[in-house]
């Protein structure tokens, strides 16, 4: 049985308030990097802008951006991309008074809102989270063929063996389109492959190793002798590992740095807006975005992940975004900085990533 993905519903611009709505009104930029006075900002939904009559989605959103007018389309700029000229869209007010309309309700499921008071409606530790693996699993099968799957990992899944050993089988299955984390796990996870420890601890055992706290430093400062990742792997003859999937299999991954970064590695971005410019590129694409164990780039993904994506043949379809972690207060973090479409599972992220490749079948 195929995945339902659930269906669009588009406004229905015969009703009044479309009908009657002004335009929306545009100023032009004052200065590169500045919005005018009285900007519209982007939410995560599907927002509208009634442009010479006709109303225009904007294709391509992110949260707490700027709508801007030109060539025909609306396109959503980050602040710090405006240029001078710009025709930024203004106005802040979202149900047509000036010419703008906030769509929430797009991908609104067929539940029954009867019961204004009931029990265990929150994700909590105390929440039974076999349903979403279920349609977890079914997800990755759909977007496999039809979608952009995007994980954002935090360490943790480099310092168990079988944990990095699930995720090469996800990789190698086809069940990811692009990564992004942070020098740690692309660090630690090399020094699993070359030296059997992360952070100098036994990724089999647990078991602290001699003199391990210069393992990552060693794998390090190998790597940054070799020049690059993919030289480091072939002249070390690296045998296993997540990084050692993504090579082969030719995935991207985007490693952001950090003030606390060791090394780092030699592709890590070191510029945080050339980082971000870069995960957004691979975020513009992605069906589904799942977020295991780092809070910040988390926060950060979703930040960048409006709750629809526009296909290549016009079709409007929802985004799936899932936060696995360990604790509750990151996951609701996640959805008071904005991101209110996230579904979130309280779990182990090492247990996680082994129950979904078994799950598929992997």
């Amino acid at each position: 049985m195929a995945f339902n993905i659930g269906k669009y519903k588009a406004p229905d611009f015969s009703d009044v308030k479309f009908l009657t709505s002004p335009d929306c009104s545009v100023k032009a930029a004052p200065r590169d990097g500045t919005a005018p006075e009285g900007y519209h900002a982007m939410s995560i939904y599907p927002e509208y802008f009634k442009i010479k009559g006709e109303w225009l989605l904007a294709e391509e959103s992110r949260m707490d951006c700027v709508p801007v007018y030109e060539g025909g389309r609306i396109l959503v700029r980050e602040f710090r991309n405006l240029k001078k000229g710009d025709l930024v869209i203004t106005g802040r007010t979202e149900n047509c008074e000036e010419g703008i309309y906030l769509h929430e309700n797009g991908f609104e499921e067929d539940l029954s809102k009867d019961d204004k008071f009931m029990f265990r409606y929150g994700r909590s530790r105390e929440s039974s989270f076999s349903r979403d693996y279920d349609e977890l699993y079914d997800l990755l099968r759909y977007e496999k063929e039809h979608g952009y799957v995007v994980w954002v990992m935090g360490p943790a899944f480099s310092f168990d063996y079988d944990a990095r050993n699930a995720f090469s089988k996800i990789i190698k299955g086809g069940y990811v389109d692009a990564v992004l984390a942070g020098n740690a796990l692309g660090t630690h996870d090399l020094e699993g492959a070359y030296l059997g420890t992360a952070l100098g601890q036994n990724i089999y055992t647990q078991k602290n190793e001699p003199n391990g706290h210069y393992n990552h430093l060693d794998t390090l400062n190998k790597v940054r002798f070799y020049g690059s990742v993919k030289r480091f792997i072939e002249e070390e003859k690296i045998g296993n590992g997540i990084i050692k999937s993504l090579e082969e299999s030719g995935i991207p991954y985007v490693l952001a740095g950090s003030i606390r970064d060791d090394g780092p590695l030699p592709c890590v971005f070191g510029n945080v807006y050339e980082a971000q410019d870069e995960m957004r590129k691979y975020v513009s694409r992605a069906t589904t975005v799942i977020c295991m164990a780092t809070m910040l780039h988390t926060i950060a993904v979703g930040n960048m992940t409006p709750s629809y994506r526009v296909m290549d043949d016009g079709t409007v379809r929802k985004v799936f975004f899932y936060c696995i972690d360990i604790s509750e207060f990151m996951i609701n973090k996640l959805a008071d900085r904005g991101s209110l479409s996230s579904r979130g599972i309280v779990t182990n992220a090492q247990d996680f990533i082994v129950n979904i490749a078994n799950g598929i079948g992997l």
